[in-house]
């Protein structure tokens, strides 16, 4: 049980271990994939965007190319570029002329917006108050035209742009750069309106350096950078540039917010870079899901599938090896009750040889002896019966002995009742019983036919005792018949004698004498304690009748 209980521990522990490295192998696999599988996505939206920006960008400079020595306080420029421009995208909020033009150009300027029908063509600052041309001292850049046209963008024709804080110095940029610029984000239409960003392209005059003016094109932030699909493994949020730690994220409805990031909170999973209006734009990717308690998870299952599948492993194993160890014990208790049995059956065979011989003695020489047939059948049947019932308590004990008292009952001799019985109560080998049975019926039976000299049945005293320890242990008996004589008391059959004097003796491996005194009639008898008892028989029987145990 230790070894198979050894096998089973080493085998769960296997198991765990491989469970283990299981986990770790999937844990490990899970972060990986869904690194590679968030980066590829992250990849393909940045990609999407940069194409997106580049696109829009090409749309400035085919814009700001298509003016072929333009008129700058024109108010209607944009008008030969509407087909041009709504065949490339139609994506923008406005689209935008914005004029550079010199103080005493102003007033015609004005004209040029009233004539086309703008609702106020003033000329005015960006808090929509009219200018004071005298204070003016340089060329102002004024809104001149506007695309589409509505109730909300015409308001703003006539406006100079270039003391705003956010479109004055995207357009000084755009004109000493000579290329198209984007500003800082920024409310488009109104102050509350949605963030968005503006792209200026200069447009140059034919053989002059300085810009004419700009075509202006404005773009809602949410759908130009910040787009994404619900069912991605990400959310996209754009680094605001006026703000180390602020970022601009949409909502579901394409509104976007402004938000501090903390030193506390979650850092974003991957940063890229993209290019648009000459200016790099950071776009940070936060992952929707925690990979990490992910991977955890599915490690996690598959470390308990693991030990549930050892644990059913050593139970099958432990159930086969426990049925196979019941089987060979099983069997081993077999081959030692095959082996009892064999032995019990030469045991029996031996003593039913020998109860049979003393039998075959007892009726051979009662019948050679006995004068008288009846009294002959008395005494055999008297024999017999003192033999069967020492075989009884035999039995009984599972031939382990009997007591020596047990042989004094009434079913053993006759007349028990009129003898006296004293003597330590000690249990006798079978073969002693046997003797010793047939000794005292012989007495019994003597004594019941012989008459008292006073007219009485004789009065029997039956005495034993052990003197000595261990093996120089003696067992000494007597037997004392009171109120007889050689005369009164009838003599001993030749069977009888032979019994007393020899047969007895012999068996126990001791001594016995007979004789008679003034008033009594004794018989007595000593031997070894060892022979009595007879441990060697002892042991024999007990080994017999002892449980079956498992064969080593």
């Amino acid at each position: 049980m230790v070894r198979l209980g050894f096998i089973i521990g080493l085998v769960a522990l296997i198991g765990v271990l491989l469970s283990g490295a299981a986990a770790y192998r999937v844990y490990d696999q899970e972060l990986t994939i869904d690194g590679i599988a968030l980066a590829r996505a992250i990849d393909i939206h940045a990609s999407l965007v940069q194409d997106r920006l580049t696109e829009r960008e090409l749309l400035a400079r085919v814009a700001s190319g298509l003016f072929r020595a333009p008129s700058v306080m024109k108010a209607n420029m944009l008008q030969p570029l509407r087909s041009s421009i709504y065949a490339f995208k139609t994506d923008f909020v406005v689209a935008s002329w914005i004029a550079r033009l010199q103080p005493n150009e102003l007033e015609s300027a004005r004209a040029e917006l009233a004539s086309a029908g703008f609702p106020n063509p003033t000329i005015r600052d960006r808090d929509d108050k009219p200018l004071d041309t005298r204070s003016l001292d340089g060329p102002l850049d004024v809104v001149m035209d506007v695309e589409p046209r509505d109730a909300q963008t015409m308001a703003f024709a006539g406006r100079s742009v270039d003391r705003s804080p956010v479109l004055g110095p995207m357009l000084a940029r755009a004109m000493a750069q000579g290329k198209p610029v984007a500003s800082d984000p920024l409310p488009l239409l109104h102050p509350k309106g949605p963030a968005g960003l503006v792209l200026a392209a200069p447009v140059l005059q034919e053989g002059d350096a300085s810009p004419a003016g700009f075509v202006t094109f404005s773009y809602e932030l949410a759908p130009l950078m910040l787009t994404n699909d619900d069912l991605s493994l990400f959310s996209v949020v754009l680094k605001d540039p006026r703000s180390e730690d602020g970022e601009l994220i949409a909502d579901d409805r394409g509104n976007v917010t402004a938000r501090t990031t903390s030193q506390d909170g979650p850092a974003p999973s991957m940063l890229r870079t993209v290019t648009f209006g000459d200016r790099d734009w950071s776009l940070a990717y936060y992952a929707k899901t925690n990979a990490v308690k992910r991977a955890q998870q599915t490690a996690a299952i598959v470390a308990a599938i693991g030990i549930a599948l050892t644990s059913i492993v050593c139970g099958l194993f432990g159930y086969v090896a426990y049925s196979n160890l019941r089987l060979r014990r099983e069997i081993e208790v077999r081959i030692g009750f095959e082996r009892r049995l064999t032995a019990v059956i030469d045991e029996l065979n031996h003593r039913v040889k020998n109860i049979l011989a003393v039998i075959q003695s007892i009726v051979t020489r009662t019948l050679r002896h006995g004068s008288d047939i009846d009294v002959a059948r008395e005494l055999l049947i008297g024999r017999i019966h003192a033999m069967s019932n020492v075989v009884s308590l035999l039995s009984e004990s599972q031939w382990q002995g009997v007591q020596l008292k047990g042989l004094f009952e009434s079913r053993a001799i006759p007349h028990a009742d009129r003898i006296a019985v004293t003597g330590p109560d000690i249990a006798i080998s079978a073969r002693a019983a046997q003797s010793l049975s047939l000794l005292f019926f012989e007495l019994a039976s003597h004594s019941d036919e012989g008459l008292s000299l006073v007219g009485k049945h004789p009065n029997i005293k039956a005495y034993w005792e052990v003197t000595g320890e261990g093996p120089e242990a003696v067992f000494h008996f007597r037997w004392e018949e009171s109120n007889t004589s050689a005369a009164t008391r009838r003599a001993d059959s030749d069977f009888g004698i032979i019994l007393l004097d020899r047969v007895a003796p012999e068996a126990l491996g001791g001594t016995s004498k007979r004789y008679f005194t003034d008033m009594s009639y004794v018989y007595e008898l000593s031997a070894p304690m060892e022979t009595v008892i007879d441990m060697t028989e002892r042991d024999r029987t007990e080994a017999l009748s002892a449980p079956v145990r498992r064969v080593s």
